[in-house]
């Protein structure tokens, strides 16, 4: 079905609302084409009527950061007030998704990757491609492996909030004591096996590096990396039968099968390998931007760990990158008003207000320098620098279906059920009569 864009909405939009909520009279934020600030109005606020909108979000950490944003949005638009709308993690996707259903959707609400091409599809948001045009916004600005995450038929629904990425994480203490160089960006993953190898210590429960039974911070990595890939770039099939998929997930899982990781069983259970990692049980993990606040805080990590580069593949040492934006509500009364606020979010001023919480990585170039200075022990600076290559994160219409037999299967072959290879092959199978349905 053909995308409706936020000028066509506008207008089929107005019966309704002079119907059942009375006609907005007030012009429209004035333009301002750069992403560095706020939209001004030129007019006299005191002649617009008052528009309030709702924002929805899961994370009540983040929200003092975007409480701060909105009242700047609002001082510079008296006009318009924005309600931050917070909705437990748990909770979230199933509120938006009987609000999408119903058609009471927030204005404007946090939006994932597995999440875009259903909500987008469905023609439950507003594309922005022709107001990103119109006013000039610089795309460049924002990671591209991001912008092309949150694009759906050739238009873009959201401009980047913020960004992850993974890295290398690693115990120095436990280097120096055997006298090894600290890993960077020249490892590769031959290296890592063979320290891993020389650091693991059976009779004191150590271990050299900690192979989890996870997607983003895990595996999904070193598949990209050995050629191989999760999804097809055209969402209709699996690369889980691949064979260079295939022999990376083999690579990954043979820590545990060599015992230089914890056993799959406890890989297999929810952020264990953190855990053991914070208690000086494992030398290196691979694990995601978002532990670097954990990290910091961890008496035991906070000055002992560090981070680098993940290790090279075949093909290269890119990570998968992840990351949130702001998404349009297609039944919202006040599209341009939505609008300005999204702009607004996605501007210089927004994502330095993110960034000085530390809580998560701006995805507005140029702004990250705040959080990288928010974790003076770490080498945090690794996490910026690999977005430039990541990989986007993996998805499709339905991702929550075929996320499900990667947690089925592979806790099979964590738990020693399963072989590896024959787990993704079964997943590949499954995940392909998902994709032909979508």
């Amino acid at each position: 079905m053909k995308k409706r864009g936020l000028t066509w909405v506008f207008a089929s939009l107005l019966v309704t609302m002079l119907a059942a909520a009375g006609c907005s009279s007030s012009a429209p934020p004035a333009a301002n084409n750069s992403a560095e600030s706020p939209a001004s109005n030129s007019g006299n606020a005191s002649n617009q009527e008052k528009v309030t909108l709702t924002y929805a979000l899961w994370d009540q950490n983040q929200a003092p950061a975007m409480e701060e944003i909105a009242k700047r949005f609002t001082a510079a638009n008296p006009h318009i007030e924005v309600k931050i709308e917070v909705t437990p993690w748990t909770q979230y996707w199933t509120k938006m998704d009987t609000a999408a259903t119903g058609g009471v959707l927030p204005d404007l609400l946090w939006m994932n990757g597995p999440n875009i091409v259903k909500y987008a599809s469905n023609d439950m948001l507003l594309p922005i491609t022709d107001q990103i045009k119109k006013d000039g916004i610089d795309m460049s600005n924002y990671p591209e492996a991001l912008i092309n995450l949150y694009t759906v038929d050739g238009q873009i629904y959201g401009i980047p909030k913020d960004f992850d990425t993974v890295g290398l994480w690693y115990n120095k203490e436990m280097f120096d004591a055997a006298k090894i160089p600290y890993p960077d960006g020249t490892w590769d993953w031959a290296k890592v096996k063979e320290v891993a190898k020389q650091l693991t210590d059976p009779a004191k429960g150590i271990y050299g590096f900690a192979a989890m039974n996870a997607n983003q911070s895990g595996y999904y990595n070193i598949i990209f990396q050995q050629g191989g890939f999760v999804i097809s770039e055209d969402r209709k099939k699996s690369g889980y039968d691949d064979p260079k998929s295939i022999e990376a997930l083999k690579f990954w899982y043979s820590f545990i099968e060599e015992k230089l990781s914890p056993p799959g069983h406890l890989m297999a259970e929810w952020d264990a390998a953190a855990k053991l990692f914070e208690s000086g049980k494992v030398a290196m993990m691979t694990h995601g931007s978002w532990k670097a606040v954990e990290f910091g805080q961890n008496e035991y990590t906070k000055d002992k760990v560090d981070v680098t580069y993940l290790p090279k593949g075949s093909v290269s040492n890119a990570s998968v990158i992840h990351g949130l934006t702001t998404v349009i509500a297609a039944n919202t009364k006040h599209p341009e008003e939505a609008w300005a606020f999204s702009k607004f979010l996605g501007s210089k001023e927004a994502a330095e207000v993110q960034a000085q919480t530390g809580a998560t990585i701006p995805a507005f170039k140029g702004t990250q320098d705040a959080w990288v200075k928010a974790f003076p022990n770490f080498q945090a600076q690794v996490f910026i620098d690999q977005a430039a290559t990541a990989n986007p994160y993996p998805v499709s219409k339905d991702t929550s279906k075929w996320n499900a037999l990667e947690t089925e299967y592979f806790t099979k072959v964590w738990g020693g059920e399963m072989k590896i290879e024959d787990a993704a092959r079964e997943i590949a199978t499954k995940m392909n009569e998902f994709l032909a349905q979508e």
